[in-house]
């Protein structure tokens, strides 16, 4: 078995749900950003444009992180057009993750997480390489899995020759976890061939149709809540196009797919994510399919509970790059 997954399924204790569990530093978090969104305009209301330029200059829910000075960008060609990749590379890389960024489909890009990028750079090793992918509702389905696929393919035929190595895995958080797990079925049902070793799911949205804890969140403004969610879907798959039964594609929704012939996995969410259902549905699939999985489930983490500066963002973030560092190794 390949170290950093563990076959069996994780004990989910009722403990982890309860107020009790939750430090006072995260109960802080969980205040902060429920007063910045009162304050602010609600997401759904506003031109996607000006809020991705917004988000750009720091006015947003999210810290706004520096940009590196290692990175570089290349262009490889895609479906829709080019498409640019964003690298962090170490000195000797000991495999490459292709990485697939949040923002609901519609939000987010390729260098908005370039401290996640150095840490894996530095940390685990490995070659980091963010995906530009085509956004919503621009572009709506299937441009973002189209580019996310294009990517995949690009690194699994060029990584031994850029990199010197041949050990690939693959993350992404919230909508760029949903389109890993796309791609993750796109490669083996159409390429008939699976080049990762393993993969990193942050608090993935995997049922479109929206799971309980989605739909039953309501107003409560976390980062997310279920109006927000609602738009990000619509903006991504328009409602005139797509009925609920489409929407269950295993291409759109990936918790209705067949996932045998998977990589072993981590999933990370928190308890006070209105997407928490899709990581423990999804988990539990992954493991019944035959597959290998682990689940870290966070006591209070919001959706996006890692980009806030926290004890609690130090540990989940430690055990990732452990997961990252230790999978796919030859014993």
């Amino acid at each position: 078995m390949p170290k950093g997954a563990d076959q069996r399924p994780a004990a989910i204790l009722p403990t982890t749900f309860l107020d009790d569990a939750i430090t006072e530093e995260t109960q802080g978090i969980i205040q902060l950003v429920g007063d910045m969104a009162a304050a602010l305009p609600r997401t759904e209301e506003q031109d996607p444009k000006k809020l991705r330029q917004a988000r750009r200059e720091g006015r947003g829910s999210l810290p706004l992180p520096p940009l590196s000075d290692r990175a570089e960008t290349l262009t490889i060609k895609g479906p829709g057009g080019d498409i640019t990749l964003r690298l962090i590379v170490p000195s000797q890389p000991k495999g490459a993750l292709l990485y697939l960024h949040g923002g609901g489909w519609t939000l987010g890009s390729a260098d908005g997480q370039d401290p996640l990028l150095e840490a894996i750079a530095d940390r685990a090793g490995l070659a980091a390489i963010s995906v530009e992918y085509r956004l919503a509702p621009e572009d709506p389905y299937p441009a973002a899995p189209d580019d996310c696929e294009a990517a995949a393919l690009w690194l699994a035929s060029e990584a031994a020759a850029r990199f010197g190595t041949d050990r690939l895995l693959l993350g992404g958080a919230s909508a760029g976890a949903h389109l890993a797990a796309v791609t993750l079925l796109r490669l083996r049902d159409k390429h008939q061939f699976m080049p990762f070793c393993g993969v990193n799911f942050d608090y993935g949205c995997y049922d479109l149709t929206m799971t309980p804890s989605m739909r039953n969140w309501g107003e409560r403004n976390l980062i997310l809540d279920t109006k927000l969610v609602s738009w990000f879907v619509d903006n991504y798959v328009p409602p005139g196009q797509y009925d609920e039964a489409a929407i269950r594609a295993p291409d759109i929704s990936p918790l209705y797919g067949e996932l045998t012939g998977m990589p072993p996995a981590r999933f990370q969410v928190g308890t006070m994510d209105p997407l928490l259902d899709d990581s423990l549905f999804m988990h539990s699939r992954w493991i019944a399919a035959g597959n290998q999985a682990t689940l870290d489930i966070a006591p209070g983490g919001i959706h996006a509970f890692n980009a806030f500066p926290s004890k609690l963002a130090s540990e989940f973030g430690s055990r990732a790059l452990r997961f990252l560092t230790e999978t796919g190794l030859k014993t």
